[in-house]
């Protein structure tokens, strides 16, 4: 049943994905047709760093939502009467900074890795991500390590109502803010290299 529905979270994140590269083709291709010089648009180190910022704008919005579920928390069921949909705009947010982040990742490795190294590069940026899984599990383990007393069950227990979520959301919030910081040093360091075909344009070229 895990298998399954894992499967399915990456069928959905692929073709999230491939749609809004076909739908930043055709508002590409709109934009060219009002300008002289062709529009290159935004390179693959600035979709990563946008991918950054819409992250942290996600975890502070569900941090904020969390704050106000707990307000309208119900004393006798432990539930609340917030309505689920204040989730959507956040869940939206993760999936716009997915599609900046991982495929301007893959772009990056793909276009700018040497010719007998670009397997080899993306594979690597899938290994990354998949560390990535592992350190948030690490993180949320050392959290709930630190903040639980024998009066409070810690940030996140089994019952999200007696705990603070939105802390962890804000934690988040901040270490991300870290790595972007980091992130633009570095950038600011590379100096490109002439490229090849992209992958985002070898993507939509399969839908044509």
């Amino acid at each position: 049943m895990e298998a399954c529905q894992s499967l399915c979270m990456s069928l959905r994140n692929y073709s999230y994905c491939r749609y809004c590269l076909k739908a930043e083709k055709e508002i590409k291709t709109l934009v060219m047709l009002n300008k002289t010089e062709p529009n290159k648009g935004h390179t693959e180190l600035q979709r990563m760093g946008i991918g950054l910022v819409i992250t942290v704008m996600a975890m502070i919005s569900a941090g904020i939502v969390e704050i106000y579920r707990l307000k309208h928390k119900e004393s006798v069921s432990n539930s609340s009467s917030l309505s689920i949909f204040w989730q959507v705009p956040q869940y939206m947010m993760i999936g716009a900074s997915e599609v900046f982040m991982y495929v301007g990742q893959l772009e990056f490795f793909n276009s700018h890795a040497p010719t007998g190294l670009k397997s080899f590069a993306s594979a690597l940026c899938m290994a990354s991500i998949s560390l990535g899984n592992y350190v948030s599990s690490l993180l949320v383990s050392i959290v709930m390590k630190i903040s639980t007393r024998e009066d409070f069950p810690g940030w996140i227990p089994g019952n999200l109502s007696k705990g603070h979520l939105d802390r962890f959301y804000f934690l988040l919030a901040g270490l991300i803010a870290a790595d972007f910081v980091v992130y633009l040093v570095c950038a600011k360091w590379y100096k490109y290299i002439k490229s090849e075909a992209s992958f985002s344009e070898s993507m939509v070229g399969e839908e044509v």
